[in-house]
């Protein structure tokens, strides 16, 4: 098993490590996907099946999307 390590930035960013890139077949632009069961976290490259459900959630959540909501949960 291989291990591969990437630093947060103060934005919660982290650089996808290049053995992973390569596994994934990952490209600039991409989407991916991270599966979350308790503590066990498996990140993929989004399907289409993902991506076309994630499309379709966007307009019932811009409901909360503004200046306000940004500043009461901006500490969540």
């Amino acid at each position: 098993m291989q291990t591969a390590i990437s630093k947060l930035t103060k934005k919660y960013q982290a650089t996808v490590p290049e053995a992973v890139r390569k596994k994934l077949n990952l490209k600039a632009g991409d989407i991916i996907a991270f599966e979350i069961d308790n503590d066990l976290i498996k990140l993929r490259k989004a399907r289409p099946l993902d991506i076309e459900f994630i499309n379709a959630l966007v307009p019932a959540l811009n409901e909360w999307n503004s200046q306000n909501d940004e500043e009461a949960y901006n500490d969540l």
